[in-house]
């Protein structure tokens, strides 16, 4: 019951307290470029790419050691060229796309940490409620004990006096 009636207020939504990091932006630029650095640094640990770059490079090594063209020749310093570059690139865009990562994963910790803390409050407040509550109850039983008793003692007063009025009615 309770739950239906606060469905609609945004102060329960389950991601609350996530939205306010969302405007999160990436540091090193704008979102468009964070987001291909992230796509293309993860590009760099799939089996695609290590596959590819590894039969690249064993066609480069195979054709120019065969022969079959002479564009980069033993000790293939174009290959090595070509193997610093990419490093060159692909490092700063490891590490950007780890430090966006690093941000989002603060981020959601930070909400989660809001998120228990709320959850602890509610939880203070349930039982707190659940304490007066269970103190009202023992309240009213005391009070029905303390009528209970009373009740008893009319009871036995009454049947008393009906005795007394009996023994007069009969005497008479």
């Amino acid at each position: 019951m309770e739950t239906a009636m606060h469905v609609g207020r945004p102060h329960n939504h389950h991601f609350r307290f996530h939205i306010r990091h969302a405007h999160l932006s990436s540091p090193f630029g704008s979102d468009w470029f964070g987001m291909r650095a992230e796509r293309f640094a993860r590009f760099f640990g799939t089996p695609t790419f290590l596959l590819a770059q590894t039969a690249i490079v064993a066609l480069w090594v195979w054709v120019n050691a065969a022969g079959l063209t002479a564009f980069d020749v033993y000790p293939f310093i174009l290959l090595n060229l070509a193997f610093s570059l990419q490093s060159a690139y692909a490092a700063p865009l490891i590490l950007l796309a780890q430090t966006r990562q690093a941000d989002r994963d603060k981020a959601l910790a930070d909400a989660d940490a809001q998120h228990r803390e709320a959850l602890a409050a509610a939880s203070v407040e349930r039982q707190e409620l659940a304490e007066r509550q269970a103190a009202q109850i023992i309240e009213l039983l005391d009070r029905n004990t303390s009528l209970t008793k009373m009740t008893q003692e009319l009871t036995q007063r009454i049947e008393a006096l009906t005795a007394e009025v009996h023994r007069h009615v009969c005497r008479s």
